[in-house]
């Protein structure tokens, strides 16, 4: 089934004086309807890139990029416009309208589209009561709190009515309480109006709080993709195996230095527990059952597609046989169990 959004084979070079630089190459996407879709990477990995592109604020090299079936590349400039208002975008630093109170700049767009003052009013004032902020109205944009802000460019971008919204690394410059309620609220957003989210992140958190499918982006290209709890269990990649490990959020399962340095050369998993296996005490059995200890080097839970799943990371004792029967018992038991020694640096 086509999506809203179809990418395929997008390419995008950016030329310089000096040289050429590709920072997309063979990108193909498929974004269904209704979905809170998340695109992950690290720095420079070409995630921004990827996301103007979907509206065409950026012009791909190469491939195309279809909303609804239509191809935004065969499009007039004037029906490039209309398909855009159907596309908002809320930012990383808000784009607020500082000289313009929180009521006058969610009605500017509305007014510049043609909208009657009084009716882009009242319009207006729906929206700072769906996202919480109507008693803010009249206050201007140095008086916010970056959450408030954000609110307030949130209420702006729904203000035309959008099919997609497209939300470029939206919580990274807020704290990590505040970003819970703009999730919160982006969540609530999609279940009550349908509206389709793209969000484009570089924290494994913000994917794993959120979003149902995810693509990863790595030196410009998708490495990998799926439903998010898939690639959390089972990531297949060294990009997305280190996202998930190694995450600058404070809820990611992060390693310590002098953990590295006992892992290294050890046989060590992660496992996953679903929700059958979190009830029952499947590693006090293990020890029990084969006379063996291990060592947990680092256990945590977490939010994935709205469960709370557990993780840890476990140091098997040694030989290779022994080493197999007690993955082979975790399996059987309907955890996921991934080698990690081959990618903790």
């Amino acid at each position: 089934m086509a999506g809203i959004i179809e990418v395929q084979n997008l390419t995008k070079i950016f030329s310089t004086k000096d040289a050429e630089v590709e920072a997309l190459q063979g990108i193909n996407l498929s974004i269904q309807a209704g979905e809170i879709y998340g695109i992950i990477g690290m720095s420079g990995a070409g995630k921004s890139t990827l996301v103007r592109c979907l509206n065409f604020l950026e012009r791909p090299t190469e491939g195309t990029v279809k909303i609804e079936d239509k191809d935004l590349g065969a499009m007039t400039e004037k029906e490039l416009r209309k398909q855009r208002s159907e596309i908002a975008m809320i930012f990383q630093h808000f784009n607020l309208l500082m000289q313009k109170n929180v009521l006058d700049n969610i009605c500017f767009p509305l007014v510049i589209a043609g909208m009657d003052k009084k009716e882009a009013r009242k319009r207006a004032e729906g929206l700072l009561d769906i996202v919480g902020m109507k008693e803010k109205a009249k206050a201007y944009p140095s008086q916010l709190s970056g959450g408030q802000k954000q609110r307030v460019a949130i209420a702006r971008a729904l203000a035309g009515n959008p099919k997609i919204l497209l939300c470029d690394e939206a919580t990274s410059a807020l704290d990590p309480q505040t970003t819970q309620a703009i999730l919160a609220l982006l969540k609530d957003i999609n279940k009550q109006y349908g509206i389709t989210i793209v969000i484009i992140t570089h924290e494994m958190a913000v994917v794993r709080e959120v979003c149902s499918h995810v693509a990863i982006i790595s030196g410009g290209h998708l490495v990998e993709q799926g439903r998010v709890f898939d690639i959390f269990s089972h990531p297949q990649t060294k990009a997305a195996k280190e996202l998930i490990l190694k995450g600058d959020n404070e809820t990611e399962l992060n390693l310590e230095d002098h953990q590295r340095d006992l892992m290294r050369g050890k046989s060590c998993i992660r496992i996953v527990f679903s929700v059958n296996s979190s009830f029952e005490p499947v590693i006090a059995n293990m020890v029990l059952k084969f006379g063996q200890p291990v060592n947990i080097m680092k256990a945590d839970t977490m939010n994935v597609e709205g469960i709370a799943r557990g993780e840890m990371i476990l140091q098997l004792p040694e030989g290779e046989e022994l080493q197999e029967q007690l993955k082979e018992y975790l399996r059987e038991r309907g955890l996921a169990v991934e080698e990690v020694d081959g990618y903790v640096e």
